[in-house]
């Protein structure tokens, strides 16, 4: 049988051009139809909670506390590693309010010592240094009032003061040296002078300073030792005659879960001392355990 002309050619063309397949033939090759890229999924950002500051994990853990009479305390925490600071006042007292300080004006007495001495450049007389280290470890009232006159007394200490950075502190007048005026805060500045970078002290003086806060005696460690371990202190305590009531303060560095802190406490108005002593320990204690606890969460 002769095939038609008409239907050769298209045969010959179709060969040459490389015909698709007919329609029955089966599915279209997926080389002949562009690939759809899947769509990505987006996954949903899953937000971080904020972490409480250090001023509320105080107020959470001081404020349930129940005071009597005319108790008042505040408490100001530093956490060396980190730099977190925070603090907290009881419940009706205004922040940054200020307290007596009783002995704890003490340490602050050895560092206006040790900067006229670093200003001199000398070293701290035999005199100076048996003085330095009975005020401190045993805390010796006739001990701090020498070094008070060595200072230049209320104003020496006041100078001293702004050098470190203390805004809120103001020296006892009239000799009267336990009766300077402090908040907690600035008791942070203080500690942070003697166990941070040696800016205004020397190095030798800071290890001076953390060498007798670690060696008081026995009867006079208690306060902030509470806290923790490995405790550098001082402590002051102060019946007022004005009022019958006691001051009882306590500053200085803990260890607690292998990391050190900065605590000062200062209170006020107790009946007795023990009254106040066992206030500012249960204070420490609540404080340290909680900025600890979230510092190791």
């Amino acid at each position: 049988m002769r095939v038609p002309r008409t239907l050769t050619v298209s045969l010959l063309v179709c060969v040459l051009a490389g015909c698709a397949a007919t329609a029955d033939a089966g599915p279209v090759s997926a080389a002949s139809t562009p690939r759809q890229k899947p769509v990505a999924q987006e996954t949903p950002v899953q937000e971080t909670p904020a972490q409480p500051s250090v001023d509320e994990l105080l107020e959470e853990a001081l404020a349930p506390l129940a005071l009597t009479g005319d108790e008042r305390f505040s408490v100001a925490v530093l956490g060396l590693a980190d730099g977190s600071v925070g603090g907290y006042a009881c419940d009706g007292c205004a922040d940054e309010e200020t307290y007596d300080t009783a002995s704890i004006v003490k340490v602050d007495i050895l560092l206006a010592l040790l900067l006229k001495a670093q200003d001199e450049e000398r070293e701290l007389s035999g005199q100076e240094r048996a003085y330095a280290h009975d005020m401190i470890t045993s805390s010796d009232n006739a001990a701090a009032t020498a070094l008070w006159a060595v200072i230049g007394g209320a104003e020496g200490l006041d100078a001293a003061n702004g050098r470190l950075g203390l805004v809120g502190t103001s020296a006892g007048t009239d000799g009267r040296w336990g009766l300077t005026r402090t908040t907690a805060t600035d008791q942070l500045v203080l500690l942070e002078a003697v166990f941070g970078e040696p800016e205004k002290l020397t190095a030798a003086s800071q290890a001076y300073v953390r060498e007798l806060l670690g060696a008081i005696v026995a009867g006079q460690d208690w306060g902030v030792s509470a806290a923790g371990g490995d405790s550098a202190l001082k402590n002051g305590w102060l019946p007022r005659s004005t009022t019958g009531l006691w001051d009882i303060n306590s500053i200085g560095r803990v260890t607690v879960d292998g990391r050190e802190y900065l605590l000062a406490v200062l209170s006020d108005g107790h009946e007795s001392k023990d009254d106040g002593v066992a206030l500012v320990e249960r204070v420490a204690v609540a404080a340290a355990r909680a900025v600890a606890g979230s510092a190791g969460s």
